[in-house]
């Protein structure tokens, strides 16, 4: 099969170092000199600068023609942007996808291939409050794009779970979760990604894997104040399980299952997060516990999906009437100025209550 990634950040050259020891593949990097350097160096200068990439992985800046790498039988295009970049490219990969002829109903209606397009990235769009699947959805329609009106059967998909890019691409063990509601999508993913130290598990959950990618940056952000307040391990394993319990609620009430947040983008990428000393979100609330001032920590290059996508949480929870007081606390914290001291002793002062609902 033949796989394409879209975005050459560190998870996208992750993604593409694993995907070339099982699928023809093609990384796209947006700056030309950064292609020629991973092509020529084997290595990505900027994002995973001391790891040698694979001598298999092809790399090119040409986005026209990665898109059409994949547009060859069963294909897969793996977006590998953030949030904030998403929509714009699926808008460019909509266009691109016209060139290559994947849009277009075939005289006799027949579909001869099929394209999986699987996203990477977690949070909620800052100002709208969308989801990934919601803004890859929107920007392909705008794109001229309409999977059930194409020449090709084309599937969507979420790829998720608790990773850390320098380990994926360093070829250390890794399980992650593909959400599709079309079974051969993550038949797509799993032919690329699972084997040797990968493991890739299925599930048709796209709301729940999207919600707890998203909401465990946020209890990252908390977990790390409370570090570097000096709070000790046992108030990391409180606010992790009540986080736990705060991304539980949102999801359900947006549409996920509750079981879908007992595994791997749920529990699982929350403990990563929240304790492992790779962690941005985790590093950008230290920072914060230890008294830098936000707009300090983002300008020394440090940046944190948890940060971009707080407020867009929060007003989620208000809007449906959830109550996420860590979520409530982060923002706080971030973005009206309260010491971080204080919002941990309001948590603390909040009512005495059940930690389960009665039945």
């Amino acid at each position: 099969m033949s796989v394409t990634i879209l975005g050459a950040g560190s998870w996208g050259t992750a993604l593409a170092a694993l995907a070339c020891a099982r699928a023809d593949t093609l990384l796209w990097a947006r700056d030309a000199a950064l292609a020629r350097h991973i092509r020529g160096q084997r290595r990505n200068p900027r994002y995973l600068p001391d790891l040698t990439l694979p001598d298999s992985l092809s790399c090119t800046d040409d986005f026209d023609r990665a898109v059409a790498h994949a547009c060859h039988g069963t294909g897969l295009i793996i977006l590998g942007v953030p949030v904030a970049g998403l929509a714009q490219l699926c808008e460019r990969l909509a266009a691109s996808l016209a060139l290559a002829g994947a849009i277009g109903q075939p005289p006799d209606g027949h579909v001869e291939q099929r394209l999986s397009i699987v996203w990477t990235c977690k949070g909620f769009q800052q100002d709208t409050g969308r989801l990934p699947h919601q803004i890859v959805q929107a920007a392909l329609s705008d794109g001229g794009l309409a999977p059930d009106a194409s020449s090709w059967q084309i599937g969507m998909g979420v790829l998720s779970g608790p990773s850390f890019a320098r380990e994926v691409a360093q070829g250390l063990p890794v399980a992650l979760t593909i959400a599709s509601r079309h079974a051969w999508v993550a038949n797509a993913c799993i032919a690329a990604l699972h084997g040797g130290n990968a493991r890739i598990y299925t599930s048709d959950d796209i709301i729940g894997v999207e919600v707890g990618g998203a909401l465990k940056n946020i209890m990252a952000i908390a977990c790390g104040i409370a570090d570097g307040l000096g709070l000790g391990t046992n108030a990391r394993a409180a606010l992790i399980t009540r986080g736990l319990a705060e991304i539980q609620r949102l999801g359900i009430k947006l549409g996920g299952r509750a079981d879908t947040f007992a595994g791997l983008t749920g529990l699982g990428d929350l403990v990563l997060s929240a304790t492992g000393e790779l962690s941005r979100n985790r590093q950008v609330g230290v920072a914060l516990g230890q008294g830098q001032a936000l707009d300090h920590i983002l300008a020394s290059g440090m940046t944190a999906e948890g940060v971009r996508c707080a407020r867009a949480a929060r007003a989620l929870g208000q809007s449906h009437g959830v109550d996420l007081p860590i979520t409530d606390a982060v923002c706080a914290v971030l973005f009206d100025g309260v010491a971080p001291r204080q919002v941990v002793s309001g948590l603390l002062a909040r009512e005495a209550r059940a930690e389960t609902p009665a039945h």
